[in-house]
């Protein structure tokens, strides 16, 4: 009798706990950092899905296939519980004004001179121009709307106007071996002194907007060459064209650069297409005003979808790509202090996940630790300095070892440690590299495993699938009720 007494009063709590998780209030961006004194459901895996505030079909998608397979399972839904991060706001400047489509940088242009060549530098005191000790001098920059380089200089040697040495200057795009356009320099062959630096003119190309450059002055007699002494010159970007890094000390070169970062000399540009460029500005204020409008709607949608729903986490970040290792970190403290788990599975909301295969193997594996990552972990991998994986604050060569996107599964005293570390660890340019450099301070066990996939590949016993439409995700999902194959009957 006791042990069925035992068994009744198992099966009601069971029931009670079944009939809070199912009428529990949804969360709202108003509520999510709230704490309460009730106790949490507990669930074995809790799910964190990365997903863009826009991504309405692909939350859609999840929520028709391996999301509503998890929640009408009797006993899946008790172990595993799924949560969307999405941040909680939107950029508010329009694409089409932003430096790039990865962050929330205002295109700061202003109007400009009809027809005018430009100089990045002027050289008005001779007196500030120093020998350097180096032979090779690089200076990097991004182009932000189309613009043509028309002269190459060089600064004179030393305090003198004449140039004794023989200078090459070279413009190169950052991942490319051959330069650009060249231009060379010598006593007897000197160019033209203008505002304190000797230029020579060069075939004259476009270079389009989002073209990632580096300007390198070599001295062939491996000398030094002259530099300017000041770290704060100012250097004339042409009213926002173009962004040029700066010259001050401790800035990392980018990994092709030639030489030393500074500043040996300049260049001459001109401004192409300066009618669709004053358009763009005189466009703007409409744009704006119709992209808070869209912002508007936006929030809206995402509230009436998280109030249907009850599975999105807002956390308080701009909701951009640059930003997700931050929009991970606030994810990792709310899961913290507003939910019950043993095991954090990270996706994202273009992922395919393969639920049976990942809780079997947690049974079959036993893979119930503390101090545990478990993943597909890239070694060695080489640090992008360009496009959209373009990381400027990791000095080394390579990151440590990370886990591939398409999902891994972390214990939670490894996120009890992000989250409680959030405020002091840096966010670098992805959250996979950024977890990777964070967990190297850990030093936690991992578990390699392959079938968390890295592209986008269908096996019978994946994990994950990574980078698929709605649609697509919606056919592997169909697949897998056909036969219990994704990939396809075999």
């Amino acid at each position: 009798m006791r042990r069925l007494g035992l068994a009744l009063l198992s099966c009601a709590v069971a029931v009670l706990v079944h009939l809070w998780v199912a009428h529990r209030p949804s969360s709202t961006p108003l509520d999510n950092n709230t704490h309460s004194d009730v106790a949490f459901p507990f669930f074995e895996v809790l799910v964190g899905v990365l997903s863009a505030r826009h991504h309405h079909e692909l939350r859609r998608a999840i929520r028709d296939t391996w999301l509503g397979y998890l929640r009408d399972h009797a006993h899946f839904q008790h172990r595993v519980g799924v949560k969307f991060i999405v941040g909680n706001h939107g950029c508010a400047i329009p694409e089409e004004d932003r430096e790039d489509s990865y962050s929330c940088s205002l295109l700061n242009f202003s109007e400009p001179g009809r027809h005018a060549e430009t100089e990045i530098v002027t050289v008005s005191d001779p007196s500030l121009l120093a020998p350097s000790d180096v032979s090779a001098i690089a200076l990097d920059f991004k182009v932000l709307h189309p613009m043509v380089i028309t002269r190459l200089g060089v600064f004179p040697s030393g305090t003198r106007p004449e140039l004794q040495n023989n200078v090459t200057v070279k413009l190169l795009q950052l991942d490319q071996e051959e330069a650009v356009v060249t231009a060379r320099f010598s006593a007897i062959s000197t160019g033209t002194l203008v505002k304190g630096v000797w230029y020579k003119p060069v075939e004259q190309f476009i270079l389009p907007k989002g073209f990632e450059g580096t300007l390198v002055w070599e001295n062939l007699d491996s000398a030094g060459l002259s530099t300017l002494t000041s770290p704060s010159v100012q250097l004339n970007d042409g009213g926002g064209v173009l962004k040029i890094s700066s010259i001050a000390d401790g800035l990392l070169p980018h990994r092709s650069a030639r030489g030393f970062p500074g500043l040996a000399g300049g260049f001459t540009f001109t401004v192409y297409d300066e009618d669709g460029l004053s358009a763009l500005l005189r466009g703007r204020p409409g744009r704006m005003e119709r992209h808070a409008s869209m912002l508007r709607r936006e929030d809206a949608a995402l509230q009436e979808e998280s109030e249907r729903h009850g599975d999105m986490v807002f956390v308080d970040v701009v909701d951009t790509y640059r930003n997700v290792p931050t929009k991970l970190l606030q994810f990792y403290k709310w899961s913290v202090g507003n939910a019950d788990f043993n095991l954090l599975l990270k996706t994202d909301d273009d992922c395919y996940i393969d639920v049976d295969s990942v809780l079997m193997k947690i049974d079959h594996k036993r893979l119930r630790r503390r101090n545990f990552w478990w993943g597909n972990f890239r070694q060695s991998w080489a640090v992008d300095r360009i496009g959209k994986w373009q990381e400027l604050e990791y000095p080394s060569p390579a990151y440590p070892a990370f886990a591939c996107g398409s999902g891994y599964v972390v214990s939670r005293d490894l996120v009890e440690w992000l989250a409680s570390n959030a405020d002091q660890l840096k966010a670098y340019q992805g959250e996979d590299v950024s977890m990777g450099i964070w967990m190297a301070a850990v030093g936690p066990q991992k578990y390699q495993d392959s079938a968390w996939l890295c592209e986008k590949e269908c096996y019978l016993d994946m994990l994950s699938s990574p980078q698929h439409s709605a649609e697509e995700l919606q056919l592997l999902w169909d697949r897998r009720g056909v036969c219990g194959d994704p990939c396809g009957c075999h």
